[in-house]
């Protein structure tokens, strides 16, 4: 394979047609489907004529068979013709649409290949004999397609379903560009989305991705984080065993792993040499739980990390800020960099560790394939994966290593989470709603577990200071305002239940004013009501109330917790009961110290009456309850 300069390269690109139909076969087999660059010299990977096409871009988390598109598994009748309509969608993408990702674009080929093959069963030889009453029978066979999922038989989704319906949307769309064009739309009075049932508020995929519960997300994190702990131990072990490899290295290998397994109890590890491997593997997962959990990335954007990801900062009264440095695909933003509490960097450290022996094997390969072909395309494709930390070995006892792909990553995390005792479905996009909200909770000081992890999001998001750093991921903000504002709703709602008790100055002018029949016709229903009152409140909690005010300067927040009984900005439920009757509890033995003076006396007693006053508010008994 000829490495041809970028100039010429790029020249061909430019001028090659956006469509094959008026192409000579000789000259339509030599376009350019897809080109790498190694060592500056750029290497035709993919061609016209050739069977398959390995595509080149996409993110590292997905292996390279992922990313290719092999037209032997087109049944033969529409293999030219699905060449010429794919060649159309790489070159110039879908009317008023950009030219597809790779991922996006082999995603199309295995759904118009599904649709093909139902062509096929129905003895059709050409596109032009498809007809929307074709059509619909793909789409009741889909309808009444079952899959195994999670060890049942279950229909498609609409998710699933929907692509399928596209790709054929898309299959009638290139096909005007090619010799046998399918005549009419498939569906000429419905849509993909409308037949898959996925149209309205069902696209919406954040709503849908589960919020997975405190109670399993803190046994998960506190699990993780002891292993992390551990991690720099076990790594040395694990440097003792590979220098007793290197030193034995002409022995066979049952030998060798003979004397591995002595070592291991010989230093007090008893559960041998594969469980000691599982616990390695164990280890990755671990330090991928934490900085998913601490940083709000996505898979794609975890698995870019590389070693010395991450620096510090320090800003003008001295707080230090950590970043972690990556990449994100999913807007197209390019670099990108997160802030993450320490927590996430000393996982990211161990990672490195962890890394290196892996780093070495990806390092090996390339010299060997540089020695043997230095323009072998593999070359740069093992580039791509030398510094990442997230590895793994290839499939099937591969040899090769790679970055650890986003299927992989989700059968390691549910397999963590089984050991752990936990029954939730656990899946790798879930981490980024979980850290939206937690860090939107953060503000309401609810969070009984990761406070100190959280505290960097504690202060206001509509603050200018905000945002510290300009090659923030600004996304991710936006998740977590829909996680504010959805957590500002729901206690909106609960404030203006009929039957809920309120304290506080603004609690009881809230009661006050939800009685109101005059207030509630206001509004086209409880709904807008209640989306209302959220959105023209600035909320906040201190832990003994919830302050309406625009700032936080109020000694009631701090110094005075008691102050809140009264105010005009405060309102207290009954989530906050238990702190008052505790007060109330200590205050009423306070009264009787002889130490405090009149003044004390005094101010005790006020303390009583405001903590009393918010029991009886809330429907509580002080003297009931009273140590």
């Amino acid at each position: 394979m000829t490495a041809p300069g970028i100039a010429l390269v790029e020249a061909r690109l430019v001028a090659q047609p956006g469509d094959v139909r008026f192409l000579p076969e000789v000259e339509r087999d030599h376009l350019i489907i897809s080109t790498i660059q190694i060592d500056g010299n750029w290497i035709i990977r993919s061609q016209y004529g050739d069977d398959i096409w390995q595509l080149t871009g996409g993110t590292t988390n997905f292996r390279a068979n992922r990313k290719r598109m092999d037209f032997t598994q087109v049944p033969a009748p529409y293999r030219t013709v699905v060449k010429e309509a794919m060649y159309r969608y790489l070159m110039r993408g879908r009317d008023g649409s950009v030219k597809p990702s790779t991922l996006t674009a082999v995603s199309a080929f295995k759904h118009i290949n599904a649709f093909l093959h139902h062509l096929n069963s129905l003895k059709l030889k050409h596109l032009g004999a498809v007809t929307p009453l074709v059509c619909s029978t793909y789409v009741a066979a889909c309808r009444s397609e079952k899959v195994k999922r999670r060890k049942r038989k279950k229909p498609l989704s609409a998710g699933e379903l929907a692509k399928r319906f596209q790709a054929v949307e898309l299959l009638y769309e290139m096909s005007q560009f090619t010799a046998t064009p399918i005549p009419t739309h498939p569906w000429p009075d419905s849509s993909a989305n409308h037949l898959a049932g996925s149209t309205g508020a069902a696209q919406n995929r954040r709503s849908r991705t589960p919020l997975i519960p405190d109670e399993a997300f803190t046994t998960l994190f506190q699990e993780a984080y002891a292993l992390m702990k551990r991690g720099d131990e076990l790594l040395s072990i694990r440097d003792q065993l590979d220098a007793l490899e290197e030193e034995n290295i002409v022995l066979p290998g049952r030998a060798i792993k003979d004397l591995k397994n002595r070592h291991l109890k010989d230093i007090g590890w008893q559960r041998g040499l594969r469980t000691f491997n599982m616990a390695l593997i164990d280890l990755r997962t671990a330090c991928y739980i934490i900085v998913a959990s601490l940083s709000g990335c996505r898979n794609h954007e975890l698995v870019y990390v590389q070693t010395d990801a991450c620096y510090r900062t320090e800003d003008d009264d001295g707080e230090v800020y950590w970043w972690m440095r990556s990449q994100s695909d999913k807007t197209g933003a390019g670099k990108a960099e997160w802030m993450v509490p320490e927590a996430a960097v000393e996982a990211l450290q161990i990672m490195d560790r962890w890394a290196a022996p892996y780093q070495a094997v990806i390092a090996a390969e390339i010299a060997q394939r540089r020695a043997a072909d230095p323009q072998d395309p593999e070359i740069a494709e093992a580039q791509k994966h030398a510094r990442a930390v997230f590895l793994s070995n290839g499939q099937q006892n591969s040899k090769q290593v790679r970055t650890l792909s986003n299927s992989a990553s989700g059968l390691k995390l549910k397999a963590f989470a089984k050991r752990c005792g936990l029954t939730w479905d656990l899946a790798t996009h879930q981490f980024r709603r979980k850290f939206a909200n937690y860090a939107a909770r953060s503000q309401f000081g609810d969070l009984r577990y990761l406070r100190e992890h959280f505290k960097h999001w504690s202060q206001d998001m509509t603050n200018d200071g905000y945002a510290l750093n300009e090659s923030q991921e600004m996304e991710l903000y936006a998740e977590i305002w829909d996680e504010l504002e959805a957590i500002k709703f729901g206690l909106a709602e609960q404030w203006l239940s009929p039957n809920e008790p309120l304290a506080g100055g603004y609690g009881k002018n809230l009661m006050d004013w939800r009685s109101r029949q005059e207030n509630i016709a206001v509004f086209k229903d409880h709904k807008t009501m209640v989306a209302s009152v959220a959105a023209s409140h600035a909320i906040r909690s201190n832990g003994h109330a919830w302050c309406t005010a625009d700032d936080n300067q109020c000694i009631g927040n701090t110094l005075e917790k008691t102050r809140c009984s009264g105010c005009d900005n405060a309102v207290i439920g009954r989530v906050h009961a238990r702190m008052y009757q505790g007060l109330y509890s200590d205050l009423k033995q306070l009264r009787h110290s002889d130490d405090i003076g009149p003044g004390g006396q005094a101010r005790v007693q006020r303390d009583l009456e405001r903590c009393r006053d918010v029991l009886m508010s809330l429907g509580c008994d002080p003297e009931e309850n009273a140590a």
